[in-house]
């Protein structure tokens, strides 16, 4: 019987064993004439779902907070709107959509007399950048000329009215002033936005609860400069 090369050459490999006199026909005949490969188990990391998060999935926003894609707003826009804001705009829009033919002036910007060179100012300066055409009772009321004959002009001739609800105009509205008569006139119809500014709505309300009743955009929640940009989509063919 031949011998064994294990002592000389070693078994440390499946061909040695094979070609051992000894060793190789015992390993053919158990099916050891190879040993398998071992190759370590392969990982793949866990995968997380984008709209998923840690926090059980929670939105960062809730209720009216939520953000809302309005259909005049263009996929471009910068701005974020919520679903409140959405639901106050939508009857102004469709307005703003039947009188598309017509050549009217975009805006009819209600303020009072002591913001004509500080808020309103503002909101008009960031309007007409953007495109928008603004009655402004600064520029468009000529010196001398019957004020509340002008302003009846501006109304009939402008899509939508906005009122810049300022402390100052609160004060006006007590007082039955002016800005008073405008808004008579703006109630009437889905054309009016309150643009609530250095205020609230809650005092608002208790100065014109049928005002106040309206929802519109405010400075806390928007940049002015949001704001104006709202407006100019709102009112964009």
């Amino acid at each position: 019987m031949a011998g064994c090369t294990a002592p000389v050459r070693g078994h440390r490999s499946a061909s040695a064993a094979a070609d051992c006199p000894a060793c190789g026909s015992r390993s053919r005949r158990y099916g050891y004439s190879s040993y398998p490969s071992y190759s370590p188990p392969s990982y793949s990391p866990p995968s997380f779902s984008s709209s998923g998060s840690s926090g059980g999935g929670r939105s960062s926003g809730g209720g009216s907070g939520s953000s809302a894609k309005p259909r005049w707003s263009p996929a471009s826009s910068s701005v974020a709107y919520t679903y409140a804001e959405v639901r106050a705009l939508t009857p102004v829009r469709e307005s703003v959509e039947k009188q598309m033919s017509l050549d009217l002036r975009d805006v009819f910007l209600c303020h009072a007399w002591d913001d004509r060179q500080g808020a309103a100012k503002e909101l008009h300066d960031l309007l007409e950048s953007r495109g928008v055409k603004v009655w402004f009772s600064e520029k468009d009321v000529a010196l001398g000329a019957p004020l509340l004959r002008e302003i009846d002009r501006g109304l009939a001739k402008s899509r939508i009215g906005i009122v810049l609800v300022t402390p100052a105009l609160l004060r006006r509205l007590r007082g039955e002033g002016i800005a008073d008569k405008e808004l008579s006139a703006l109630l009437v119809g889905d054309r009016l936005i309150p643009i609530v500014h250095g205020t609230t709505y809650e005092a608002l309300r208790d100065v014109s609860p049928l005002l106040g009743s309206r929802t519109g955009l405010n400075t806390i929640e928007n940049p002015m400069a949001d704001v104006a940009t709202k407006l100019a989509e709102l009112i964009a063919p």
